[in-house]
């Protein structure tokens, strides 16, 4: 997920609020504002036959209290109409076509009491050369191409306002003939224009991916200028001019031509079949992409499954594509996909926080035992003190790191490469051959501190019970400890500087910190520490030998910090 390049997301419900409202409606040859159809209620009374089809070519069903349930855009059409007119309660539905993205249209076939009539409802463009006559003040009149280009335009008007456009259409139906009643010879009804407002935290979120160096694609069956002027309104687009591709010109794209297309600085897809995002996940694989796409439908289950992460929605997906995709939006919100990318980008920065800290201590307990062998000096450090520094007191500050709150620089580094691994090299230098190196030599120091200040000479055996050899690894026991205490303060962010991240924030490091002073004064400092850790009382000379090296470490850490800033 912290890989992700680019985000193919849905429009409506994911960068929308999927809260429909009827905002517009073109009938006969007047544009209305939705406002003021209540005040010109006897006028519409001529277009009875549009509100019919806002009530009833719908797939609602009952809920409790009288309200509907499904997709919100009907309900809002459904609620329009019951403001203009009594819906009747006795309408039977005799048959249905239902939608399909082909035809980009659904009808029904409602037994009323003047006869049967179909109702259709669908995309402009594939309805407008369905209808032969067009309803205007209660009559029927040709449909001429003059009237034709008219409806379009206010199309387009309805669109550059953002505004999610269908048509309406009716006819009627001979009796006997219900079940074979076709889309054909229809009766242009009029235009519903409807309001779907982005939601307020979606820019952002944008902003953030830009930032982040994610691309962000809109695919949606929507409009092109609807499409558009949404993608301006959340700040999708940047170049101002977009390139816009529809389903219709996606299915005459080679594989190669796609890809290409794919360069432009700012795309959108409209109109665009869910079949047909697979198409573009493929082809922007092809380009070494990682990508995310969304979807709810049963036809976005392929694209799901072809995506590296396939995003389903949690309350308008279907079951299908839930059971496809490898993540579920609860809340069906484009943000809370950016946020789960910050998680993924801190989870993978968090473990390699807690690979440091932990490989960084592993080089000052191995040390000692490669002295003892290869120098034949004593034995540095006990296996109970190394125990003790890896089941008691690094358990809590380690886990801490793991837990750390996302970096605030985390979605401003671009995507890292898919293949890139926890355990890199410069991750392995850093903890082995820079923090690891220092803190092995400052515990040897302080071992042969204790030793040469104690009269020890190169050579001399010393048995495992003696004061001066017991005070000296419990020197470099200490000095471990006292080290690690400054390191996971430095382990938090490979880049940023200690004093920009400061000293609190974390409950587990600052209670891990405690944990570790505590087990070290236990061990140095009661006669049951002694004897189980094998440590004895270290004077005031030892600690002021070790503080000093343990701030020359800090600032060795934070000089590299200036130089890896300085380099990007």
């Amino acid at each position: 997920l912290g890989s992700t390049t680019v985000i193919c997301t849905d429009k409506t419900g994911t960068l929308t609020e999927n809260r429909m409202a009827v905002e517009a409606l073109l009938l006969g040859e007047t544009l209305h504002e939705v406002k003021d159809l209540a005040a010109h209620r006897e006028v519409l009374g001529g277009y009875r036959t549009f509100f019919e089809c806002a009530a009833f070519c719908h797939d609602l069903r009952h809920a409790a209290g009288g309200s509907w349930l499904g997709d919100p855009m009907e309900v809002a059409l459904r609620d329009m109409a019951a403001g203009i007119m009594v819906v009747p309660d006795n309408a039977v539905r005799l048959h249905e076509i239902p939608f399909d993205t082909a035809r980009m249209r659904v009808s029904v076939v409602q037994q009323m009491e003047a006869g049967s009539r179909l109702y259709c409802k669908g995309a402009p463009e594939k309805l407008l050369p369905l209808c032969t006559h067009q309803l205007v003040d209660g009559a029927e009149r040709v449909f001429t191409p003059a009237d034709r280009q008219r409806v379009l335009q206010a199309q387009l008007v309805m669109a550059e306002k953002g505004l999610r456009v269908l048509a309406f259409a009716s006819k009627r139906v001979p009796s006997g003939e219900e079940k074979i009643a076709g889309e054909s010879d229809l009766v242009f009804c009029g235009l519903a224009g409807l309001d779907d407002p982005p939601r307020p935290e979606v820019p952002e979120a944008i902003r953030q991916c830009h930032e982040a160096g994610i691309r962000v694609i809109m695919i949606t069956g929507d409009h092109p200028r609807t499409a558009v002027a949404i993608a301006n309104k959340i700040g999708l687009v940047r170049s101002g001019q977009p390139v816009v591709i529809t389903g219709e010109q996606l299915a005459n794209y080679s594989p190669a031509q796609l890809q290409l297309a794919l360069d432009a600085e700012d795309i959108v897809f409209a109109r665009v079949a869910a079949e047909q995002k697979m198409l573009i996940v493929q082809a922007l694989k092809a380009k070494q992409h990682v990508v995310a796409v969304t979807g709810d439908g049963v036809n976005d289950a392929p694209a799901l499954k072809a995506a590296h992460i396939g995003i389903a929605m949690g309350i308008t997906g279907t079951d299908v594509a839930r059971a496809a995709a490898d993540m579920i939006l609860l809340d069906d919100n484009f943000a809370s996909i950016v946020s789960g990318i910050e998680e993924g980008r801190a989870v993978f920065a968090n473990i390699r926080k807690f690979l440091t800290y932990i490989l960084a201590h592993n080089v000052p307990e191995l040390v000692p035992y490669l002295a003892f062998v290869l120098f034949r000096v004593p034995l540095a450090l006990t296996p109970i003190q190394i125990l003790a520094i890896d089941m008691a007191a690094d358990s809590l500050t380690a886990v801490g790191l793991g837990a750390e709150k996302p970096d605030p620089d985390t979605m401003k580094q671009p995507p890292r490469p898919l293949g890139e691994r926890l355990m890199s090299l410069p991750v392995a230098l850093r903890a082995y051959c820079f923090l690891g190196l220092m803190e092995a030599a400052v515990a040897m120091a302080a071992f042969f501190f204790v030793l040469l200040q104690g009269g020890w000479q190169y050579g001399e055996s010393l048995s495992g019970n003696q004061p001066l050899y017991l005070q000296a690894t419990t020197a470099c026991f200490a000095a471990i400890i006292l080290l690690q205490v400054v390191n996971v303060y430095l382990c938090r962010s490979a880049r940023r500087s200690l004093f920009q991240i400061g000293f609190t924030g974390n409950r587990l490091i600052m209670g891990g910190i405690l944990l570790e002073i505590g087990v070290l004064l236990f061990a140095c400092y009661t006669p049951l520490g002694n004897r189980l850790i094998g440590a004895a009382p270290l004077p005031l000379e030892v600690w002021l030998f070790i503080l000093p090296f343990a701030l020359l470490m800090l600032l060795l850490e934070e000089g590299r910090k200036w130089w890896v800033r300085r380099a990007q």
